[in-house]
């Protein structure tokens, strides 16, 4: 008696395992990590920067002992120290936040920041005849530098409200105009002109990027334009700075020394520099040199060489920031990478700028370089929103 024989073919399902490790293999989309090339970037800007602080500062920090230094030479680089580090916790705490808390919190963010606004001029710290300052004991904190980042949030959010609406005068303009309006109208009573600049600035990039129509940027041009004329003729020290803008050796003994001082260190440093720590317009020549103009101060010691690396870092870092933009997985966490970025781009060209002359001198500081312990907290905070919207970008993974 012969055996039979199973003729009847296999269903799907009973291939065997053989079939089942000759199927594709199924692509899966998943978030992905934190962004490791921004973060190197900002981490090696950031330790660049420290360095630069310690060379420019200790002079001034050595001879200045009725100041805040105390005569202590390395006093400067030890808080910018402390702050760096504390910053760069903060900054992963903040990657590791979802960007959905920012969202929803965005208006609260703004409400806090006109909120501190307001008390400047009541409880403020007076300096350098402006009161721009809240005192926290340890330290103090701009209101200004807030208002930079709860700007992004805030009109991030408002343009995934409005959405197609924002071509439209009620929607796309007139809040927007508004936000800014109080925010810079509580600038100028500090005064803090170079801050209500990039609050302008920044703000007319996010509504761009929301997709309002080119006219209306056409006549606010017209606008801001008889304003900053304005400006001009109402405010002595606005004034004094474009005439010692046009021809700082013409005043070079008092509204020009600064912009003088800047130009003779850039121009000393030349191709390579004269070497770490050994500039000598921070010898009490050049004010500020840790601070707003410590980029005239890389420029002299590390020379045309090393200024030009330090800006192709910045210019990658901007360049890295909104390629994360353009890979985020919604579209608020686009706006706020491409509005921080934004932020970053406009504040390191207005500082550079200013130390080349090659626009009227204001007090905007370079990122990560310029002392400034709560300052550098919160760009920190702003690079670990980016690296938080980095984590969460899909990434395909076969499975």
């Amino acid at each position: 008696m012969s055996a039979k024989v199973n003729t009847a073919p296999r269903s799907m399902g009973d291939t065997g395992r053989q079939g089942r490790l000759r199927e594709k293999p199924e692509t899966l989309e998943k978030p992905g990590g934190m962004d490791l090339p921004f973060l190197m970037l900002v981490v090696l800007l950031l330790g660049i920067g420290v360095i630069m602080v310690l060379s420019a500062s200790f002079a001034s920090a050595y001879y200045n002992v009725n100041n805040e230094s105390g005569g202590n030479p390395t006093y400067y680089f030890f808080r910018q120290l402390i702050f760096a580090v504390s910053g760069i916790l903060l900054m992963l705490v903040t990657s590791r936040i979802p960007v959905a808390f920012f969202r929803r919190y965005a208006f609260w963010f703004m409400v806090g920041a006109i909120g501190l606004l307001i008390l400047v001029p009541i409880i403020g710290v007076k300096a350098n005849g402006a009161k721009r300052w809240l005192s926290l004991g340890f330290t103090t904190v701009q209101p200004s530098e807030i208002a930079k980042l709860a700007e992004v949030l805030v009109f991030a959010a408002m343009i995934c409200i409005y959405k197609d609406k924002m071509k439209t005068f009620k929607y796309g303009i007139l809040p927007f105009v508004l936000i800014m309006g109080v925010i810079v109208g509580l600038l100028f009573l500090e005064p803090h002109l170079s801050a209500s600049v990039i609050i302008l600035a920044v703000g007319v990039i996010m509504m761009f990027l929301g997709g309002v129509r080119l006219g209306w940027f056409v006549g606010g041009g017209v606008v801001l334009g008889g304003a900053a004329a304005l400006v001009l003729t109402k405010f002595s020290y606005a004034s004094d700075r474009i005439m010692a803008w046009r021809d700082p050796f013409a005043y070079k003994m008092d509204e020009g020394w600064q912009i003088v001082q800047s130009l003779y260190a850039i121009g000393s440093g030349g191709l390579l520099g004269t070497g770490l720590g050994q500039s000598r317009q921070k010898y009490l020549y050049l004010p500020e040199e840790h601070n707003d103009y410590i980029f005239s101060i890389v420029c002299e010691e590390l020379g045309f060489v090393g200024a030009s690396l330090v800006l192709a870092l910045f210019a990658v870092l901007i360049l890295r920031g909104y390629w994360i933009a353009l890979h985020a997985r919604t579209r608020y966490g686009a706006l706020v990478a491409a509005g921080l970025t934004s932020l970053l781009a406009v504040q390191v060209f207005f500082n550079v700028g200013v130390v080349t002359n090659l626009l009227p001198s204001t007090g905007i500081s370079l990122p990560f370089f310029s002392y400034g312990g709560t300052a550098l907290w919160i760009q920190l905070i702003e690079m670990g929103i980016i690296l938080s919207i980095s984590r969460e970008i899909p990434v395909k993974k076969e499975g």
